[in-house]
């Protein structure tokens, strides 16, 4: 069973048609495949949503109904959300000061790969695939 972190980027592209969609659709659609966000995923997204609307991409009740897909979807088990606790700030604060001179990671990046990296600790049995803006760099941790 494959199991995935997405990030809000590549999780929007479930609900609104953009390049890598193709993508994070198939893995939607693989069976016995386990698919987390973490609680930020789900507040960055709605913002997301509302991105979309101020674009012009979509209408405020095209955002409304994207909404309601995603809660419908983490009410019915294809999404887990995971709840970052003072761990993951802890332990994205280590990955700035690791990483942060050398490559361009954002704080909320940082928070997003630590909860990556704890799921991927949490069940040393399965790697994680994580999801980020382009599906197609998905890597494993």
């Amino acid at each position: 069973m494959a199991r995935y972190f997405f990030d809000s980027s590549a999780l929007a592209k479930r609900y609104h048609p953009e390049l890598g969609t193709p993508k994070v659709l198939s893995i939607f659609g693989e069976r016995g495949r386990e698919i987390r966000i973490s609680n930020l995923s789900f507040l960055e997204i709605q913002s997301v949503f509302a991105m979309k609307v101020r674009g012009g991409f979509i209408s405020p009740d095209e955002a409304a109904v994207q909404r309601a897909r995603l809660l419908a979807d983490i009410a019915a088990g294809e999404i887990e959300v995971w709840s970052l606790t003072a761990d993951f700030f802890t332990r994205a604060a280590q990955l700035i000061v690791r990483h942060g001179f050398s490559e361009r990671l954002r704080s909320l990046d940082a928070l997003q790969l630590a909860a990556a990296i704890a799921l991927s600790e949490a069940r040393t049995r399965r790697s994680v695939r994580c999801i980020g803006p382009d599906p197609s760099e998905g890597g494993r941790s």
